[in-house]
């Protein structure tokens, strides 16, 4: 049985698990890797694929600016394992994160991804010719939806990201804590 669902903290390893068999480690040098790092996904649009109790597809959505005071989700990365690719679960996942994203009141998503594929969901290259990204990226990549007629008219300027920033431990409280043996699990080696 096939399940799309919001993501949870239980699906992170098995998220970065998937990612790596589709993409690599490249997909860290990325220039939307650098609109993502250390920012929280779209509140309801970090989304998997559950087949039989395995993670086997993923997608996130990110809040960025489409140039000065325009917001817009940034798509990415959407990812399906390699063994069940071809069978459609791409195109449910992109669809199900689209109608999730205009059900929540978003007017645009911009991605970086082969055109040929994404068109099929109505993205193009009309909207992003005035509008830039903050590293390399090829142009005929550079695709975006309105969900809401209208939405990127004018749009123009570099995309940045506006997303809250991911919650990170303090790592210096965290090692104090660890040698003082006040964390389970965590024996002090000093």
């Amino acid at each position: 049985m096939i399940t799309i669902r919001e993501e949870s903290f239980h699906d992170v390893e098995a998220r970065e698990a998937l990612l790596d068999a589709c993409f690599g480690p490249a997909r860290f040098q990325k220039t939307c890797e650098r609109l993502r790092e250390g920012r929280k996904a779209a509140d309801g649009l970090s989304l998997v694929i559950e087949r039989d109790g395995e993670l086997v597809g993923t997608v996130r959505l990110w809040h960025v600016s489409a140039g000065p005071n325009r917001p817009a989700l940034m798509l990415g990365p959407i990812a399906i394992d390699p063994a069940l690719q071809s069978l459609g679960l791409g195109g449910k996942l992109m669809r199900e994160a689209l109608t999730r994203a205009a059900d929540r009141g978003h007017k645009a998503v911009l991605l970086v991804g082969d055109a040929p594929y994404y068109e099929r969901f109505g993205f193009s290259t009309q909207k992003t010719s005035s509008l830039w990204l903050p590293g390399p990226y090829e142009r005929n990549r550079f695709l975006a939806l309105e969900l809401e007629s209208g939405s990127l008219n004018g749009a123009r300027g570099l995309v940045s990201a506006t997303g809250a920033f991911e919650n990170k431990p303090d790592l210096t409280a965290l090692v104090a804590a660890a040698a003082q043996g006040q964390l389970p699990g965590v024996h002090a080696a000093f």
